[in-house]
């Protein structure tokens, strides 16, 4: 009798080990518990792990709700193969495929959630053969308001999102200013020409423009030769001038 028994478990050790028989292969993961305004949609998550290759043509997902009060447990959704959702019950029209299963991912999505939806949602998958394993439980909680901790995550996002647009506006006028500080600075940087009248002209209408840069250049108006630059003392060209001035006063007389 006793070497039938070892017989017997080894057989079963052999099995497992070879990947023939597997147990409690699957390891399903929910978010545990779930808070959502009335009115609104919310997101059960149920992801799962398996030891054994996904096949989405015998992978089974079923969902199940446990009312808070005394009822009875309902079907909530299913899926084999394509999405089922429920044709009756308080769940019809409301619950939503969202998973993806080559994702190892279950979730639904319950649309428009009532005061009555307050319980427990159950997810099982199995793919065989994995097909042992406890289903992962949400338990969902129906508010008329959010809760403080959200409240505070959506003004987080909120200002986030300011501060971000702030920030790029105040990169933008930055490069707008520094940008015109260097066209300033470019505009500053070249030589101005200087303009002077020839003294020999004596009426305005006959004096001849002259525009000194950085070689020194005279133009004579008499006879429009361009002469080297006089390194005469400027004490006697300025009695040049002043004699200049003179003589146009007796001219004009």
């Amino acid at each position: 009798m006793c070497v039938k028994r070892l017989y017997f478990l080894a057989v079963l050790s052999g099995l497992a080990a070879s990947g023939v028989l597997r147990v409690s292969g699957m390891r399903v993961y929910t978010s545990g518990e779930v808070e959502a305004v009335n009115g609104t949609d919310v997101r059960l998550k149920c992801t799962f792990q398996s030891s054994a290759t996904i096949n989405p043509k015998t992978i089974t997902v079923s969902w199940s709700f446990r009312p808070l009060a005394p009822g009875r447990e309902e079907s909530v959704f299913y899926f084999h193969d394509r999405p089922y959702p429920p044709t009756e019950g308080r769940f019809r029209k409301r619950a939503l495929w969202a998973g993806d299963i080559m994702g190892r991912d279950a979730s639904i999505i319950i649309r428009e959630v009532k005061f009555t939806y307050n319980g427990t949602f159950s997810c099982q998958v199995k793919n065989p053969p994995d097909v042992h394993g406890n289903a992962g439980e949400v338990r969902l909680r129906v508010v008329t308001t959010a809760s403080f901790s959200e409240l505070l995550l959506l003004a987080l996002a909120i200002g986030g999102a300011i501060a971000v647009v702030v920030i790029i506006l105040i990169i933008i006028v930055s490069c707008r200013r520094c940008r015109r500080r260097r066209e300033r600075q470019e505009i500053n940087e070249e030589a101005p020409r200087k303009e002077r009248k020839d003294p020999t002209a004596c009426h305005p209408s006959r004096a001849v423009h002259l525009y000194v840069s950085q070689t020194s250049i005279e133009i004579d108006s008499s006879d429009g030769m361009i002469s080297e630059a006089s390194t005469k003392d400027p004490s006697s060209s300025e009695e040049e001038e002043r004699s200049s001035d003179e003589d146009c006063g007796g001219d004009s007389d």
